[in-house]
């Protein structure tokens, strides 16, 4: 069964920077075959999330994805939950 990574955190002050290095982590993985979205809450701006549905392979994405954060300057604090369809 496959799951859904979310991941949300609090946008640092440098936006812009920032949401080019999200979107450069995301073409990484998508050319890897995890695409990806990114959101932001409605009522608060600067909550954003980060949405990877179909991981067949949590282990792996997880690695890919951590270390793809890293690569591109994304160690923010953050909060990860997964789920799966019932």
């Amino acid at each position: 069964m496959t799951a859904t990574l979310y991941c949300y955190f609090k946008a640092p002050p440098e936006r812009d920077a920032t949401l080019a290095r999200l979107r450069a982590l995301q073409g990484e993985l998508a050319a890897a075959g995890w695409t990806g979205e990114l959101l932001r809450r409605c009522d608060d701006a600067d909550t954003w999330m980060e949405v990877y549905p179909g991981i067949a392979n949590r282990d792996a994405f997880r690695a890919a994805w951590q270390a793809a954060r890293l690569r591109h300057g994304l160690a923010l604090p953050a909060s990860e939950e997964w789920f799966q369809s019932l």
